[in-house]
C-alpha cells in the first residue's frame, strides 16, 4: 500500500486525497499524519525538503510535491482522467498553477502571523502576498472554470483553494466572489471526497 504523508489542514494534501478518491485509488493509500516541527519525523528522509504532501510507494520511492503526485495517480488510473491529454492539458495545468500560486501566498500570510512576532512583521511583504491573492481570486471570479463530471486537477485545486480560504481566513471570500461561491457549492454537492476531507477551523 502507498503511504501519503500529509496533515489534515494541508490544502495540497487535500488535493491529493480528493484526486485519489476521484480516481478510485483512495483504498490503495494509507494517509499518515506528519509532524513538520519534529526533526525525528521521517518526512525529512522521504522528502529532503521536509514538506508535505509526499507519496511513498511500496518500493520506498517518494514523490513530491502535489503536482507530481496527482500526475502519478492519474498515470496509475490509466492516464487522461484528471489531467487531460492534448491541448486541454495545458488549460488544466494553468488553472492548477494559478490556484497553487494563490495557495502559496495564503500560506505565506498564515506563516507570517503564526511564526513571526507582530513587531517583526513587514507590511510590504504581507501586502505583496495579499496582492497575489486578490488578483488571482479576481481572475477566477471573472471566469470560473467549468466543472466536469469527473473533475480535473485544476478544478480540484480550485476547490481546495476555496476550502483553505474558509479554513484559515474565515470564509471572507464568500461575499466578494459570488460566482466562485456558486461554483464551490456545485463542486461540494458533486464530489463526496470534498466534504470527507473538510476539517473545522
Amino acid at each position: 500500500m502507498m503511504i501519503l504523508r500529509s496533515s489534515p489542514a494541508s490544502p495540497f494534501g487535500r488535493k491529493v486525497r480528493i484526486a485519489a478518491a476521484v480516481l478510485g485509488l483512495d483504498g490503495q493509500i494509507d494517509v499518515r499524519a506528519t509532524d513538520l516541527d519534529s526533526e525525528s519525523d521521517s518526512i525529512r528522509v522521504e522528502n529532503p525538503l521536509g514538506k508535505i504532501p509526499a507519496l511513498v510507494l511500496e518500493n520506498g520511492t517518494a514523490y513530491y510535491d502535489s503536482r507530481v503526485i496527482v500526475e502519478y495517480l492519474d498515470h496509475l488510473a490509466g492516464g487522461g482522467r484528471i489531467i487531460p491529454r492534448g491541448e486541454a492539458r495545458f488549460e488544466t495545468l494553468r488553472l492548477q498553477a494559478l490556484c497553487d500560486g494563490i495557495l502559496d501566498a495564503c500560506l505565506m500570510l498564515v506563516y507570517e502571523n503564526r511564526f513571526r512576532p507582530e513587531d517583526k512583521r513587514v507590511s510590504a511583504w504581507t501586502d505583496r502576498q495579499g496582492g497575489k491573492v486578490a488578483r488571482g481570486m479576481a481572475a477566477l471570479e471573472a471566469s470560473p472554470p467549468p466543472l466536469d463530471a469527473v473533475p480535473d486537477v485544476g478544478q480540484i485545486s480550485l476547490a481546495c483553494l476555496l476550502g483553505y480560504r474558509d479554513l484559515r481566513f474565515a470564509g471572507t471570500w464568500r461575499k466578494e466572489y459570488p460566482r466562485l461561491l456558486a461554483w464551490h457549492d456545485k463542486f461540494d454537492a458533486q464530489v463526496p471526497s470534498f466534504a470527507a476531507t473538510k476539517i473545522s477551523p
